[in-house]
C-alpha cells in the first residue's frame, strides 16, 4: 500500500473562539491558519504527490488550496474525512461543554463515547481507517507501493487513524497529540503499518522521498527488476535502529 501524509487542517476562527466547530457551516481559516496553508507546499516540496483528499469542511479545503494550486491538481473531496458529527454541542464553548457528564467519558473512555444527536467516536475511526486504507491501496494499484498521497482533515479524525495504525486502543487515543497545520505520516505495507511522523510541525520530510527506480536489465515481461523490487515494500521493521 501507499504513504499517507495526514494533515490536519490549520487554525481556524473556531480554534481561537474556543468553540467545537464540528461540521458548521461557514468556518474557515484565520490569518495564522492561512500562513500554515502555504507553509504546507514548500514543507512537502521534496515529495512525489499523487494525489490530494481533502474532508469536504472548508477550513479543509482552504488547507489544501495552495498546494492544490502549486501542484496543479484537483483536490478529492471525500465525506469519509469529514470532521465527527458532534450533534447537538456542535458549536458549543469547550469550556461549557467540559463540565458535562459525557466529557469524562470523551476524555477516558471514547470508545464509549457517542455525541448526543451525533455520532460515536468509534463509528468515526471504523469510517476514517477505512477511507485512508481504502485510498491507499487505490493509489498503490494506480502509481505503485511507494505512491504518496495527502489526506486533509480534522484533530480527532487523524488521532484516530494513528491509534489504528499505532495498535492502540481507541481509549488511549486523546494521548496523542495533533495540532493545527500539523503533520502525522503512515506508510502501509502488506502487514503492518509503520507511523514515521507524529504532530511534525516543521520537519524535514525528505527522509519520506521514495527511493528512485534504478536501470535494470529487462526480463520478456518489460520489467526491470528494481521494478520488481518495488513492487512489495518490507514489512519487516528495523532491528537495533534506522540509519535514517
Amino acid at each position: 500500500m501507499a504513504t499517507v501524509i495526514l494533515l490536519r487542517h490549520g487554525r481556524s476562527s473556531s480554534n481561537t473562539a474556543g468553540t467545537l466547530a464540528g461540521r458548521s457551516p461557514g468556518v474557515e481559516l484565520d490569518d495564522k491558519g492561512r500562513e500554515q496553508a502555504d507553509a504546507v507546499v514548500a514543507r512537502l516540496a521534496p515529495l512525489p504527490l499523487v494525489e490530494i483528499v481533502t474532508s469536504p469542511q472548508e477550513r479543509c479545503q482552504q488547507t489544501v488550496e495552495p498546494l492544490a494550486a502549486a501542484r496543479g491538481m484537483d483536490p478529492c473531496v471525500d465525506p469519509a474525512l469529514a470532521e465527527v458529527d458532534y450533534g447537538d454541542w456542535t458549536g458549543l464553548e469547550i469550556k461549557t461543554l467540559a463540565k458535562r457528564p459525557l466529557w469524562k467519558v470523551v476524555q477516558l473512555h471514547p470508545s464509549a463515547a457517542v455525541f448526543p444527536g451525533g455520532e460515536g467516536l468509534a463509528a468515526v475511526q471504523a469510517r476514517a481507517v477505512a477511507a485512508i486504507r481504502g485510498h491507499g491501496e487505490r493509489l498503490a494499484a494506480e502509481h505503485g507501493p511507494f505512491a504518496i498521497w495527502v489526506a486533509c482533515t480534522h484533530g480527532d479524525v487523524i488521532k484516530a487513524v494513528l491509534a489504528d495504525a499505532l495498535g492502540m486502543h481507541l481509549d488511549a487515543f486523546q494521548r496523542i497529540v495533533v495540532e493545527p497545520g500539523s503533520i502525522s505520516v503512515v506508510a502501509y505495507t502488506e502487514t503492518r503499518p509503520f507511523v514515521a511522523r507524529v504532530n511534525d510541525v516543521g520537519g524535514d520530510l525528505t527522509a519520506l522521498v521514495p527511493p528512485k527506480p534504478r536501470r535494470g536489465r529487462r526480463r520478456k515481461t518489460g520489467e526491470t527488476a528494481s521494478e520488481r523490487k518495488r513492487k512489495a515494500p518490507t514489512s519487516d521493521a528495523v532491528v537495533g535502529g534506522s540509519t535514517n
